[in-house]
């Protein structure tokens, strides 16, 4: 039997961050700078892929912060 591949999870912005362990001002903040993007839409509220949130948070880790 053939398995198809998962499809991706999308969250609503405030369980993305609850997801990152972060504020959801937090995820609104990584959209503004461009390191992460909305995968959708669901009324008025954007959709995130857990993946690219995860990646996000991965990446604002990394890079030091400035005053």
């Amino acid at each position: 039997m053939l398995s198809t591949p998962a499809l991706p999870t999308m969250v609503p912005g405030p369980l993305a961050a609850e997801e990152a362990g972060v504020a959801p001002a937090t995820i609104r903040k990584w959209v503004q700078l461009g390191h992460l993007r909305a995968a959708g839409r669901a009324g008025r509220a954007q959709l995130f892929r857990l993946e690219d949130v995860f990646a996000a948070e991965r990446l604002a880790r990394r890079r030091p912060r400035t005053a």
